[in-house]
Order: C-alpha cells, then structure tokens, then sequence
C-alpha cells in the first residue's frame, strides 16, 4: 500500500482532482437538472427498466460511499504527513453529490407526498435543501462555519437516498427502508455532537447520549410526516358494490344513514409500487375523528395503473351521520393517501358514491403517457 501511495502519486492525484473540479465548475449549473431528470426516469421505468433504476440508485450510493469515506482518507493522510485536498475541492465535491442526491430524490418525493397532510412540511424542507444546495453563496457558508448545521444537512441526504433507492435495489418494504434510512441518518448526524466531547467528562457523554436517543426518538415520531417514496395512491372510488371478477366499483347512492346501513359502502383504491415490492397496507375508517375499523390489505407491485385492493364496512354505528375519512397508510404509519365523506340525512349536504374512479395526486396529469410502450398490465388477486 504505501508503495503505490508515494507522495509524489498522491500529489499527482490531487492535482488532478483539483484541476478537473476547476474545469467541471463551470458547467456545475447543468448537475441539478441532469439529476433531476434521472429521477423521474427512475421513478417511472422502474417497473419496466428495472435495471435502469438499479443502476442509477447504485451510482448514487457510490458517489456517497465516497463522500462519507473523503473525512477518514484526509486524516489517513495527514497522519502520514502527505498533502490533502483543498477546502474548497472537497466542499465543491460533496456540494455535487448533495445536488445529485436531492434533485434525483426530489421527484420521488414530490410525487408521493400527499400534500393535504403533514407531509407537506417535509416535502417543503427537501424542496429548501434543494434549493440551498444550488445557492453558492449560502452553501458555502453553512459548510464553512455552521459545521454542526452542516453535518445535518449531510445525515438528511443520507435518509432521502437510502429511502429512495432501498426498495428499488433490494426490494425492501417501506417500512424496512423506513427503518435502516433512519438508524443511518442518526449514526451520520452524531458529529455534529461530538464537539461536546472535546472535554471528557461523565456529564458530557450522558448529554452526548441523551442527544442522540433525542435525535433517534425525533425521527421515529417524524416518520408519519415522511412520505412512502415507493408508493403512491393512483386512483379512488365509493361504491355501493364492487364488481369482484372485473375489480370495478359499481352503483350510485346518496350517502344517507339508511342508504348505508342497507347497501355498506366499499372504498376502493389503486396502489403503485414498482414491481417485486410486496407490501401490507391499512384502510383505517373514521368516524367525527374517531377511529372504528382498520382492514388489511396486502399488495404487490409492477401494475402501471396500481393495484386494485378495496374495504367493504358493513357495521356502522347507530348514528352513522357526521364526517367520514378512510386514511390509507403503510404498515410503517406512512400516510398514502385519505377518503373524506359525510353521511347525512340532508341530501343536499350527503356525499354520493358514484363509483367514479378518480385520478390522486400527479396521476391526474397521466405521465405514464410520456413513456414509450406504456401499456396496462393485469393485476393480481387483490385483497377484500
């Protein structure tokens, strides 16, 4: 090893690193959109092109393994007393990284974020760090003196690329991604505490721990504020009854008291997942607020137009009259989506259920339509 590390090898190396991010730097502003556009790519030819999105997901984790090693290579050098690379290069170098990390995450996010609920808040800070990354003056302030700030910019990136691209390569449900995204986002974010430990002292490593159980226990609450980024409500119907060989809502009533407690009432909903992914979703039914019943639901990915999985409620309370909503979540707490309704006797304020398949979310604009051989797959047995 020290052999082929000479000095003069090192040198020749940083040198040209140092040279190439001077030569790439003017061409920097084309990074953000370039990754971008991968991200969409990935996200809508994963069911088809999965090697495509394998790939690029297994770059991106590369180019981080890389930028998570850069600290422990500088102090390996150092201590050997060879040259390391300028300030400036390594920042500019994970600066590239995190714009690539966000803006192919972004999309992901983007899509699968419902945004009548509190995963606004967090689609809304991806979409500031974004921004915050192709800010140079800013950028370069925050990684100069807000290091703490910094390395918590950097565990946030390393949370996103982990959730994106773990069920894409290794087909893990959400909830699993959900779960090593996190423990590894708490283990990158420890730095930007360890200036407490400069004094040893029993005091200062039980505010070292009692800091990270806090960040660890944060983001475990969070987690009903982060959106599944593998799956997203494609489409919703209310029915009276459902066509179980076709998988088709049918029927129309007003949504009265009587009307319901003769007919029920099926919620239908139209999951998508890239194909390989299985996973267990809930339709939790709920009543002025309060929660009654909760129906399992387990679906598997690779229909472009989501897989058709439905609830029927037959039981309702003695006075089914007020609002209605059936959230529809992950097996991890992820909201996908949510169904609101009233039931009255007033046929003016009663919601209808018309059997109507409606669009959710960025289905309603049909991107599909832009990739080439889109066409409709069968759907497997679904769940009642």
């Amino acid at each position: 090893m020290g052999a082929l590390l000479t000095p003069t090898r090192i040198k020749a190396i940083q040198h040209f690193t140092e040279r190439l991010v001077e030569r790439i730097k003017p061409w920097s502003w084309l990074w953000p959109p370039m990754a971008f556009s991968a991200g969409v790519g990935s996200f809508f030819l994963v069911d088809r092109q999965q090697w495509l999105g394998a790939a690029l997901a297994l770059g991106l984790l590369f180019t981080w393994a890389l930028l998570l090693s850069e600290s422990l290579i500088g102090r390996w050098l150092a201590k050997r007393g060879h040259p390391t690379l300028h300030r400036g290069a390594t920042t500019f170098i994970a600066q590239m990284i995190h714009q690539e990390t966000l803006f192919f995450t972004l999309p992901f996010i983007l899509i699968t974020t419902v945004w009548n609920s509190g995963q606004t808040l967090f689609a809304l800070l991806v979409i500031g760090m974004s921004l915050l990354s192709i800010i140079d003056p800013l950028y370069y302030k925050v990684a100069g003196r807000w290091r703490s700030l910094y390395f918590i910019f950097h565990a946030l990136c390393v949370f996103l690329v982990m959730l994106v691209t773990l069920p894409i390569m290794l087909h893990l449900t959400t909830g699993q991604s959900l779960f090593l995204a996190m423990s590894l986002m708490v283990l990158v974010a420890l730095p930007s505490f360890w200036h407490l430990l400069k004094q040893r002292s029993l005091k200062r490593w039980c505010l070292f721990l009692g800091l990270a159980l806090a960040l660890a226990y944060a983001a475990w609450i969070g987690r009903i504020w982060v959106p599944p980024a593998s799956l997203w409500l494609t489409s919703s119907a209310l029915s009276p009854s459902l066509d179980i060989q076709q998988r088709e809502p049918q029927g129309s009533i007003a949504l009265t008291p009587d009307a319901i407690r003769e007919n029920g009432l099926y919620v239908y909903t139209a999951i998508r997942a890239p194909r390989g992914l299985s996973e267990t979703i809930y339709h939790a039914w709920r009543h002025n607020g309060e929660p009654l019943d909760t129906v399992r639901l387990d679906i598997s990915g690779g229909r472009e137009q989501g897989y058709r999985a439905w609830s029927h409620k037959l039981n309702f309370p003695a006075d089914p009259s007020g609002d209605w909503r059936v959230d529809i979540m992950t097996d991890s707490g992820q909201r996908l989506g949510l169904i609101r309704f009233t039931v009255s006797e007033d046929l003016q304020k009663a919601s209808k259920a018309d059997s109507a398949i409606r669009a959710s979310g960025l289905s309603r604009l049909n991107l599909r339509r832009f990739v080439p051989g889109s066409r409709e797959r069968s759907d497997t047995p679904t769940s009642d």
